[in-house]
Order: C-alpha cells, then structure tokens, then sequence
C-alpha cells in the first residue's frame, strides 16, 4: 500500500484501490469519511504510518461507503464521532437505507457494504468547525443532511458526494452528478452544487474521483444544470 498523498497543508488521501474509487481524507486530524466494512485496515495502517494525531472521525453523509468502517476507526483509535446532525439517526443505529432511494444496486450495498451503527458524540451543522480551518457547509439532496467541508483560506474544498469526479459504473473520470439510483433529491443537490461552484475552489475533491482544480470548469458545470 504506497503511502497517503498530501494534496494540501494539513490534507492528505488515504490510498485505495482502484485509486481513487471511493476516497478517505486526513484533514488535520479529523479522519474524514471510512469507505466500505472492508476498508479499515487499509485506513489504520496508512493514518498509523503518519506523524499525525488523529483525534476524531467525521462522515460527509450516512451512505454505506462512507460509514461503513467507521464503527471500527472510532473503536480502534478511540476517538469521537461526528456526522451530520440531521442524519444522526440513521448513524446511530447503522439503519441507514432511507438516505438512499431503494433499488436494487442500493440494496445490495447496505447488504455488503453497510457498518454497524456508531452514536455521534457531535452533531455537525452549518459553519462548526472541523480541523485544519476547515468547517461544515450544508449540501444536502444526495442524501437529507450531507455535509461538504470548506476552508477558505486556500479554497480547498472536500465535497463528498455532491459531485463525483468519477462515474460509479462507466469508471469515467471528469465531473458528474451523483447518480439518481444513490441520490434522493437531485433538484436539491443541483442547488448545492451551485453553491459550491459559486465559492470557486482551487481543490476540490470528492468522495469518488481524483482531485479537480479546474474552478472555471466546475462554474460552467453548475450553470450547465437542468433548473
């Protein structure tokens, strides 16, 4: 496993495979987002191979491939939890298939995919504070309380799933919508992803897809939308 990638001050990627199919990030401390069940080894041994002090554990939003190792991060580094505030039920009790639409591909996630529920010892809202300068931006519709995480002072911009920079299916890289079959509300999502272009990052990155630092192209993306 080749060692993880600093892409920013204070910002790193946890290497996968493929690369950068469902993506993990170090931002300070703050262990953001924990793939699959099956991803927490991977996870330990590249954030226990850093100088870092990892004091918590944040999720972008409750989908299977984003909190499915985060039961077993939280209890083997014993550290906090924290998620957003609006999709806390889902997390605690880990029932988390109404922030998707049912269907086939969805169902078969939560089977394979899924991880256990984790109560949140912080409930993430609207301008809280993360790490590293970065705080929490209200960006829901893929799922009803997603998160994206912004720091100003460089623009980096950690989007989750908003957008994807790699198609879940084709493996096409470049910048897309989140599929229907995964997001709830696409009109709502558009709208956030208008608000996010309207900041115009130098980086973004997302929960599937390499990192982007085209804000031109991600502007003309957003005004591109169906209104």
């Amino acid at each position: 496993m080749a060692d993880m990638r600093q892409l920013a001050p204070d910002l790193r990627h946890v290497p996968g495979f493929p690369p950068f199919a469902i993506n993990v990030y170090l931002a300070g401390g703050v262990i953001v987002d924990a793939g699959t069940r099956y991803a927490s080894r991977r996870i330990l041994r590249a954030v226990k191979a850093t100088d870092v002090a990892v004091t918590a554990h944040a999720v972008t939003h409750g989908h299977c491939d984003h909190q499915g190792s985060s039961a077993k991060l939280v209890a083997a580094l014993d550290i906090p939890f924290w998620g957003p505030a609006a999709e806390a039920q889902e997390l605690r009790t880990g029932a988390v298939g109404p922030l998707a639409p049912s269907n086939v591909i969805t169902r078969w996630q939560l089977k394979h995919w899924a991880g256990p529920g984790v109560a949140l010892d912080r409930e993430l809202r609207e301008g809280d504070a993360l790490d590293a300068g970065f705080v929490a931006l209200a960006t829901p519709g893929h799922s009803p309380g997603h998160l994206s995480f912004w720091r100003a002072s460089d623009r980096v911009l950690i989007a989750g799933d908003v957008l994807f920079g790699r198609h879940p299916t084709t493996g096409r890289q470049g910048l897309h919508e989140p599929p229907r079959e995964f997001t709830l509300d696409p009109e709502r999502n558009r709208a956030s992803i208008r608000r996010v272009a309207a900041l115009r990052p130098t980086l973004t990155l997302f929960g599937h897809g390499r990192p982007w630092r085209d804000a031109d192209a991600l502007e003309r993306f957003a005004d591109a939308l169906p209104s």
